[in-house]
């Protein structure tokens, strides 16, 4: 009897164990958007190569739904911006910034991009804020721009 008492103990156990979902349980209702986002720092190049760049910058926790998307608006005139690359963040509601990350792939060698930079919730609603233009213009071929580097120290190439 002892015998059959532990082994439906441990079969209710490795049961709910199996059937739980810990994903849904830490799913939290999205936040109050902030009133108001600002671009606190930059946006700034991070890193460029001859054929991408990365660009960086840091606002307000634009709060919402947790899922973001870092927007940059570029081309290779500063009248026209067409061309959209995003990044995927994943707000963090304990911190009052956000640090927004995107790579723009597919440039060409030894040439100027105009950018500005916003950011938008998962359905592509802007957070309001929008950095002015700015520009970079990518190294030739087989070289890299370090602008921003994230760790001091030498870099690789």
């Amino acid at each position: 009897m002892v015998r059959l008492l532990v082994k439906l103990a441990l079969t209710a156990a490795v049961g709910s164990l199996l059937s739980s979902n810990p994903i849904a349980a830490q799913e939290l209702p999205p936040q109050a958007r902030a009133q108001r986002v600002e671009i606190l720092q930059g946006p700034a190049l991070e890193v460029a190569h001859d054929d991408l760049a990365i660009v960086r910058w840091i606002t307000t926790n634009p709060r919402g739904d947790d899922e973001h998307f870092g927007v940059v608006s570029y081309g290779t005139d500063r009248e026209d911006l067409s061309q959209k690359a995003k990044g995927h963040i994943r707000l963090n509601r304990a911190h009052p910034k956000t640090i927004f990350r995107v790579r723009i792939e597919d440039l060409k060698p030894q040439t100027t991009y105009y950018y500005k930079v916003t950011s938008t919730d998962s359905a592509g609603e802007s957070d309001g804020a929008e950095s002015p233009v700015n520009q970079f213009t990518t190294p030739g071929p087989g070289e890299r721009i370090v602008a921003n580097p994230s760790q001091p120290g030498p870099q690789p190439k």
